[in-house]
């Protein structure tokens, strides 16, 4: 199985201006969130990446973009019927070809020479089938992300079968539906905004009736009895741009892995140290 293209979905009402920040790279660049997203999917190896966007949001992110050698396509999202219908919007993209997806309010700190893309692509064409990435996630983090559940594959660390997929749950569904042997008390394994989905899975978010398109998690959910789906903990983190101080967060992330890390923390130790003396 060969991953080529990619799909970034980038319509949703609250996640419009987020690839829009611009942050410091690890190299200490100047950069929008979305051109880190796009090179994060080229370094992969992707040749061909297409971005779902609201109409009339085609030319700010092609100006969003940056220099990538892969080839780019918008694609509009003509209704906002949510998540998974933005993703079945690249279905003639995609095609009857396995694809890597990312959000593009999400950037990734990999812990690994690899990137956490490659990663995934990597895992995703020797298994030949769907994967998720997915991060140990606290129990209190569970409202913002689809949630798996199942057990370790044998000889495989960090590689899990996965049995069931829930989006958002509560912390009594996690509990009786979603532990996973290994994990610590109150952590479970969250969707890490990145996948490589397979042409059923595209198939299954196309089958909702009167209006209602599936979301990703339900199609999910909906192949794994049917055909092998894995998860893999990424040797990386996340960081949502959309939750309370996620650009901080994410800015701060992405610093601490790269070449200014040292001039990072030492401005931001003087910062608390003015701040105590001022409240001394």
């Amino acid at each position: 199985m060969k991953v080529r293209k990619a799909v970034i979905t980038a319509a949703g009402r609250d996640q419009r201006t987020m690839p829009l920040q611009r942050l410091v790279d690890r190299d200490g660049v100047s950069k929008l969130a979305l051109q880190i997203v796009v090179e994060e999917a080229a370094g992969a190896g992707i040749e061909e990446i297409a971005i779902v966007v609201c109409p009339g949001d085609e030319a700010a992110f092609r100006g969003a973009t940056g220099d990538t050698p892969a080839r780019l396509s918008f694609i509009p999202q003509a209704e906002p019927l949510g998540y998974g219908h933005a993703l079945w919007c690249a279905r003639n993209f995609t095609g009857r070809e396995p694809f890597l997806h990312l959000v593009s309010d999400h950037l990734y700190v990999s812990r690994s020479e690899k990137s956490c893309a490659r990663q995934l692509v990597e895992v995703a064409e020797a298994e030949a089938c769907a994967v998720s990435a997915v991060q140990a996630t606290r129990e209190a983090n569970l409202p913002y992300y689809g949630t798996v559940g199942g057990h370790l594959v044998p000889n495989r660390p960090g590689l899990y079968h996965v049995e069931n997929v829930i989006e958002k749950p509560t912390p009594t569904e996690a509990e009786q539906k979603l532990l996973v042997p290994g994990l610590r008390a109150g952590h479970y394994l969250c969707f890490f905004g990145m996948h490589v989905l397979t042409p059923a899975v595209m198939e299954a978010l196309g089958a909702g009736t009167g209006g209602k398109r599936p979301n990703l998690s339900e199609a999910l959910a909906g192949i794994a009895p049917r055909e092998r789906y894995l998860a893999l903990e990424v040797a990386g983190s996340r960081t949502n741009l959309g939750l309370k101080y996620g650009l901080l967060v994410a800015q701060l992330a992405v610093a601490f892995s790269g070449k200014d890390r040292d001039e990072v923390l030492t401005q931001l130790v003087g910062l608390l140290a003015r701040q105590q003396r001022s409240e001394g």
